[in-house]
């Protein structure tokens, strides 16, 4: 089948980098898609920075720039994301900047990829939920009420592409165990949490062609919380 081509959003943070080294250390040929731009990357990972995925035809451009690249698309890793902590009588902004950031981020990157994706012999379209989505504590309502809306994006998606070779499923992490989330919480025991690496391995199996028996799955990696 040729080496896989994966793009992945959001490379830069913590996650994306723990899934950008475990994609290539797979053998496959990567595309960072990020907000950010000018950061160090691996030897033969493309870099587009500056984009906005928010924005529908910064995705599609975005998409379409790995494909110009590469020549194919075989699997969105879709990373990129937000969180911020809000009791539901805030001003409500916040709202508006979650969906932005976790629903809409998905929704475009995937709708610019998918022509590309059904070409593939084994597309793959990889989100980010939340584990706290699905039942939300004090202060997440905005970020659950977002990811809850990947979690129906996955869903939906994977039901329309049923036909075609394109799977569509989303791991539901817990907390990861990140340099922010060490300084937010430092009465916490991370070693409870998710490391990056352990759940970048769920995220390479679920693109992998092995996992196309799997879609519209929402698949827990909670550690040991």
């Amino acid at each position: 089948m040729g080496e896989r081509v994966a793009a992945i959003t959001g490379g830069h943070g913590a996650l994306g980098r723990a899934v950008v080294e475990a994609v290539q250390a797979a053998g496959w040929t990567i595309a960072v898609i990020d907000h950010a731009s000018g950061h160090a990357v691996p030897e033969g990972v493309l870099e587009i920075g500056g984009v906005d995925l928010t924005d529908p035809a910064q995705a599609k451009g975005a998409i379409e720039a790995v494909v110009a690249h590469y020549g194919r698309l075989d699997a969105l890793l879709n990373i990129a994301g937000g969180f911020i902590w809000s009791p539901v009588e805030g001003d409500g902004e916040e709202w508006d900047r979650m969906h932005a950031l976790n629903v809409k981020t998905t929704l475009n990157a995937s709708r610019a990829a998918l022509p590309h994706l059904k070409a593939s012999p084994e597309g793959r379209i990889v989100n980010v939920g939340a584990n706290g989505a699905v039942k939300a504590g004090h202060g997440m309502g905005a970020y659950a009420a977002s990811k809850a809306g990947v979690h129906r994006l996955t869903e939906a998606l994977a039901e329309e592409l049923k036909s075609t070779s394109v799977t569509v499923n989303a791991v539901l992490p817990s907390i990861i165990d990140t340099a922010a989330n060490r300084a937010d919480m430092p009465g916490a025991d991370p070693a409870k949490w998710v490391a990056p690496a352990d759940l970048a391995a769920v995220i390479l199996f679920l693109a992998s062609p092995e996992a196309r028996a799997v879609t519209g799955a929402l698949i827990p990696v909670t550690g040991k919380v």
